[in-house]
């Protein structure tokens, strides 16, 4: 039996997921040997609205994704529940609704509605102790302890650095199950946050690339004390850059000749997807096999 989020994190080696957005990245991020994955608030924006990470998805589409992708693949999702989609209730809601649909550890935070992706500017955040409140009402919906609640703070670009260390004491007194305090602006940073909290509790680190954060390796992470590094919008901007190349070499070349070493060929994908497999099941249920 794989071994869950929770057991993982009780274990040395800070844990690395890498960003994904549908059920395909999650396969392959899954075939690529990840110990967990991050479903990206962000990439989901990117990818299903072609849409800024600016609250314009809803807790439904969220949950719709995170179950069509905990169908495919059995390595444990971290998944962005962004502000709760709402007050405490709504955040019962959306945590019932993330848990049935798969989440090992479902994230909130405390910026107020409509949010913005961390490294946006602009950002506002609500009072502690209406973030707590959530928090609380988060703990209460879950129907497993399996279920982690990660607390996010983005007051460090709000309220200052000292102001996020002090909100997310006030979390971690909730009971949540790992902090993370977003954009830290330098190392020194990193290392003060880890120094405080890293022995009380995980910690997660937040890779963007060209963001607010130094990007830094998770052996690096893990060495000053942070137990989960996320790569959350790296897997979207990737596909991004190569399909910007694809799509304009096609439009000139009229052709998919020149990528042809740079892609999977129709037999490559479906042993992939696992085509095969699922013929076969599929003979199996029609008497064939």
């Amino acid at each position: 039996m794989s071994m869950t989020l929770k057991e993982r994190l009780r274990s040395d080696r800070a844990v690395l997921a890498p960003g994904i957005y549908d059920a395909f990245t999650a396969l392959i991020a899954e075939q690529a040997g990840f110990e967990a994955l991050y479903l990206s608030g962000a990439s989901i924006a990117y990818t299903r609205l072609g849409r800024s990470d600016v609250g314009l998805t809803t807790a439904t589409e969220v949950a719709d994704t995170l179950a069509r992708i905990t169908e495919r693949v059995a390595t444990p999702v971290i998944v962005d529940a962004d502000t709760g989609f709402g007050n405490a209730l709504n955040t019962q809601r959306t945590v019932r609704a993330f848990e049935r649909a798969g989440a090992a550890m479902i994230q909130l935070e405390d910026q107020t509605f409509p949010k913005r992706c961390g490294h946006l500017d602009g950002k506002g955040v609500i009072p502690v102790s209406e973030m707590c409140g959530k928090l609380r009402a988060a703990l209460d919906a879950r129907h497993s302890s399996e279920t982690l609640i990660l607390a996010r703070t983005d007051a460090v670009a709000v309220e200052g650095f000292e102001a996020a260390m002090e909100r997310a004491e006030s979390f971690l007194a909730c009971g949540v199950d790992a902090l993370f305090i977003e954009a830290v602006r330098t190392p020194e940073q990193m290392q003060q946050a880890c120094a405080r909290f890293s022995s009380r509790i995980p910690m997660l680190a937040n890779m963007v690339e060209g963001g607010k954060t130094p990007v830094k390796s998770a052996d690096e992470l893990g060495a000053i004390g942070y137990r989960i590094v996320i790569f959350p919008g790296g897997t979207a901007r990737a596909a991004g850059f190569m399909l910007r190349q694809y799509y304009g070499d096609l439009h000139q070349n009229r052709t998919t000749a020149p990528w042809r070493d740079r892609m999977l060929d129709f037999d490559q994908l479906n042993e992939a997807i696992g085509t095969p497999e699922l013929m076969a099941l599929g003979q199996k249920y029609e008497g064939k096999a």
